[in-house]
């Protein structure tokens, strides 16, 4: 748990020769890692600021690990990891991704046997904002009585409902009850999130569709756009049914990379960063030297 300043100070030894021994140390665990027992990835870019910037990010999802670390965001940095994964004669079955093409274009044409799921909580956000796109919409045609009830509500908009304490529904309830638009596309989407939880592939493809039909018949351009987007993306979306999987993993992975970043006040050596991100599925932390 001691950063690299600590051990320096413990050992005597300078912080450029402690940091040499744990690069070393990482350089022999993880510049070759094994791909052959991959079967479920996930893919995400992650911001780590203004040095660094961009990185494209690969998870195995059973066991939480990076196997993939790409400088800067779209398909050109997943050409290497490609070539290796076809090496490697793994069999992918399924991969997760948001629902950006750059991603998922090169994941049909790299990997045309595996099944792509598009990730849940991504249509979950696109759908919140689309949510709060019609909320901002309304407060600027509000009239001064209608405005405050609509400005105050946002965290209530984008919560679900479930998930929101009893004396918060009245304020809820007030905005939905004076704006029919806001009304319909809330409980619009509301009902998105059932359409993971369907008994059957059969029955959750017939509730897309349904959804698609009710928001495409709202009227209401936030909701006609989110409907087109879906429709596009069906087989993506009901690829869920047959691979469960998410980018949730990622996120944790994401949480734990900012915790990294921040406590040894960002990395000067890239390399040395990147083998750190390779490290981080670790469950312990070893003392080495």
């Amino acid at each position: 748990m001691m950063t690299l300043s600590d051990v320096s100070l413990l050992t005597q030894m300078s912080w450029e020769r402690v940091k040499a021994i744990v690069k070393t140390h990482l350089e022999k665990d993880f510049t070759h890692i094994r791909l052959k027992e991959l079967a479920y990835l996930a893919i995400d870019e992650i911001y780590v600021g203004k040095r660094q910037r961009f990185y494209t990010l690969v998870i195995d999802l059973e066991s939480g690990r990076i196997v993939w670390i790409g400088k800067g965001r779209g398909a050109a940095c997943l050409q290497g990891f490609w070539r290796k994964l076809r090496a490697s004669h793994a069999r992918i079955q399924a991969v997760a991704t948001d629902m950006s093409a750059a991603y998922w274009s090169a994941v049909l044409h790299n990997l045309p046997q595996a099944a792509l799921v598009f990730d849940r909580f991504h249509i979950a956000k696109l759908a919140n904002e689309k949510i709060d796109e019609l909320r901002r919409a309304l407060v600027r045609e509000a009239d001064l009585l209608q405005k405050p009830v609509i400005k105050g509500v946002r965290y209530l908009l984008l919560s679900r409902k479930a998930h929101l304490q009893p004396a918060q529904l009245p304020a809820l309830e007030e905005a939905l009850k004076f704006n029919e638009p806001l009304s319909k596309a809330y409980y619009l989407k509301e009902e998105l999130a059932q359409l993971w939880e369907q008994p059957s592939y059969h029955w959750m493809k017939f509730f897309l569709q349904d959804w698609c039909r009710r928001a495409l018949e709202s009227g209401i351009v936030q909701m006609i756009s989110l409907a087109k987007t879906l429709h596009a993306h069906a087989r993506g979306i009901l690829n869920y049914w047959r691979h469960p999987i998410t980018t949730a993993k990622m996120e944790g992975t994401n949480n734990k990379i900012k915790t990294l970043t921040r406590k040894a006040y960002g990395y000067r050596d890239e390399s040395f960063f990147m083998l750190k991100l390779f490290s981080l599925h670790n469950a312990r932390y070893k003392l080495i030297g």
